[in-house]
């Protein structure tokens, strides 16, 4: 239903990626009058290195539509695109593509408008537009990426930009053939942008605290009994990844203590097994350090490093990369009123959400990464998305029908005699 269809907005979505989206794709198979705001797969587009290849599985990376007809591999086959559920690297631009294609098809009425400011007006939400429109509605959910929420570590934070940048403001690297980049991490973004940046003519080494780069093991013919001993979801394989996947109603129930020490520890930093033959050998590697202080010296940078015995080494570079991955914090919203941050409930600088993914402010929802805390490590992938985007707009089709009560459809008129919308 578009803007056009009634004078009063039940829902805006604010962000387009595979949440923002999918919810927006099962809102409309409900009848729910919403707008939704954002470009699509922004995050993916502008803030991934170009060339890298997705760590999830296939059959794990499918946004979702109410019927469940168009996954990625449905894309793939209509596009000729090699595609297998599991052991073949989803190529990015091919991810992209693939959302872009799902928007079209199932989310026309994406509007590529930056919102710029949400607040509370009353019971309801005034949603303020770069193109200076507000728009007022009764509920709004948040599916901002994770482009948000990008990390860098305090010991590098106060080095000039021109030295220092995060992995997510890389798309195109062609602007550092030649150049001494020194990349922090040890996770998939580390990994995957010194083997691109290596690629691309750059003299790159890597410098991680971690004593050993985890790589993923590359994908094996699973008997009966490994699938017994650790079933295979759509995170990996295990038994609590298969808990975590399947029951997030159930870990919204574990204890708060709990649940933050599970998200904090599950899946950690580790590098698609693919990237492993690109990096070993390829590029100086150091392991096991702690950044003692970075320095600007002469239009460089200078990182003095201390490993666990205090033996110290000093690496200078052109430029420092922090792959240092993200951690939510509602601030960095800014789209968000101040007064609004300031009602909502956070654990952890992460909303508190209940079980239909609603923050302590009637009518204000998360859906994403921002859910990991209350709903687990599925909500940090895009396999979530199905459960978010089912749980989420069944809960407020329920509201729409009751707000909207005397008010026409987008598909039928108010019947003379009745004046109920059909929902």
């Amino acid at each position: 239903m578009n803007k056009s269809d009634s004078s009063y907005i039940h829902v805006v979505v604010i962000g387009a990626g595979p949440y923002g989206l999918s919810l927006a794709a099962h809102l409309k198979s409900r009848n729910v009058n919403f707008r939704i705001f954002g470009k699509a797969m922004h995050t993916w587009a502008s803030q991934m290195p170009a060339g890298m290849r997705l760590k999830s599985e296939g059959f794990a990376s499918s946004l979702s539509d109410p019927e469940g007809t168009f996954t990625l591999g449905d894309y793939c086959k209509e596009k000729g695109i090699q595609y297998a559920d599991v052991g073949l690297p989803v190529e990015l631009d091919t991810f992209i593509n693939y959302g872009v294609e799902f928007q079209s098809r199932f989310v026309p009425e994406l509007e590529d408008k930056q919102v710029i400011g949400l607040r509370r007006r009353g019971k309801e939400f005034e949603v303020r537009l770069a193109t200076g429109e507000a728009v007022t509605c009764s509920k709004v959910v948040v599916a901002a990426g994770i482009g948000n929420f990008s990390y860098i570590p305090p010991e590098l934070s106060k080095l000039p930009n021109t030295l220092l940048s995060h992995s997510s403001q890389h798309h195109l690297l062609n602007g550092f053939k030649d150049r001494k980049v020194l990349v922090v991490g040890a996770g998939a973004s580390a990994l995957d942008l010194a083997a691109l940046l290596h690629q691309a003519g750059a003299h790159v080494q890597l410098v991680a605290r971690r004593q050993k780069i985890l790589f993923h093991d590359p994908p094996r013919k699973r008997s009966l009994m490994d699938s017994m001993r650790a079933p295979m979801t759509g995170l990996g394989s295990g038994w609590k990844l298969f808990f975590y996947v399947n029951t997030p109603l159930l870990f919204h129930m574990l204890p708060e203590s709990l649940r933050l020490r599970i998200v904090r520890k599950t899946l950690g930093p580790a590098p698609g097994w693919f990237v492993k033959e690109q990096v070993v050998g390829k590029l100086p590697f150091h392991l096991g350090v702690n950044i003692v202080s970075a320095t600007s010296r002469d239009g460089h940078v200078v990182l003095d490093l201390s490993d666990n015995l205090g033996t110290q080494r000093t690496l200078e570079g052109d430029h420092v990369i922090a792959a240092t991955g993200y951690q939510v914090n509602l601030e960095r919203l800014v789209f968000l009123h101040r007064d609004l941050l300031s009602k909502i409930e956070c654990l952890e600088h992460s909303p508190v959400l209940s079980r239909n993914f609603e923050c302590s402010v009637p009518g204000l929802y998360f859906v994403g990464t921002s859910a990991a805390n209350s709903f687990g490590p599925l909500m940090r992938f895009a396999f979530g998305a199905r459960f978010a985007a089912e749980r989420v707009s069944r809960h407020l089709a329920k509201f729409s029908s009751r707000r909207l009560f005397g008010m026409r459809s987008a598909k039928e008129p108010i019947p003379a005699a009745a004046g109920v919308a059909a929902m």
